[in-house]
């Protein structure tokens, strides 16, 4: 177990009872709502040199400069996520990728408060799924936490709600740790939509009866359900 002291180097710590347990993690005010917490590749190009052309007076070929190999980097950018689960009422707010990373303890803390609220089961989550989230935050600049309708489903939970409505799939990605229902109290539904379906990065199902936003971390698709 890592120590408090070294979770708030990390930029973690923990957010007050409703938070999970002493691992739920806080993001430092300076990673705050305003940054990009996403980025994408970068391509980072190391010194070309050419070789000359033709050849030198002495007659003799020069020897050909070498040419660096362009270098891809990761951005190191903190990443950050507010998540608040509308069943058992838990909130958390963490830095859950620093220093090129995913950061374990904050990852553990977001998955638990993801877990089947019904049988108590808990999965790790596919930590995609937290960049889509940093990613609709960022682009929706939205201020409040994710209202968290479904995060992982046992398949004893699956198998009820499938049974209940043809809308869930006997084989749904939740049961796999791939999906999340969720929503933005001060961003519009459709909205919210349009920029899940900006990112591209995975399947997005607009529900505007039930008032969510599906996404997944499966084939980038799209589909509308009540």
């Amino acid at each position: 177990m890592i120590e408090r002291r070294k979770l708030l180097g990390l930029g973690l710590g923990v957010l007050g009872a409703s938070a999970v347990g002493p691992m739920a993690a806080f993001a430092q005010s300076k990673f705050g709502p305003g940054a990009d917490p996403i980025a994408d590749l970068l391509m980072k190009q190391g010194d070309l040199g050419s070789a000359a052309e033709g050849m030198p007076e002495n007659g003799l070929p020069e020897a050909p400069v070498p040419v660096a190999e362009p270098k891809r980097i990761i951005s190191a950018e903190p990443r950050w996520v507010k998540l608040h689960n509308v069943h058992t009422q838990e909130k958390l707010e963490a830095v859950y990728f620093e220093k090129g990373e995913y950061v374990p303890d904050a990852v553990e803390a977001l998955d638990k408060v993801l877990r089947d609220y019904r049988t108590g089961d808990v999965s790790a989550m596919n930590p995609k799924l937290y960049d889509i989230m940093a990613g609709l935050a960022a682009r929706t600049e939205s201020k409040s936490h994710f209202q968290i309708i479904s995060g992982y489903r046992s398949p004893k939970t699956n198998a009820m709600l499938h049974a209940r409505s043809g809308e869930v799939a006997k084989r749904s990605l939740h049961m796999d740790g791939k999906a999340i229902d969720l929503y933005l109290e001060d961003v519009s539904l459709d909205r919210l939509r349009t920029a899940a379906l900006d990112l591209k990065q995975g399947g997005v199902g607009y529900y505007p009866v039930s008032n969510f936003v599906h996404v997944d971390v499966g084939a980038v698709r799209r589909w509308v359900g009540s």
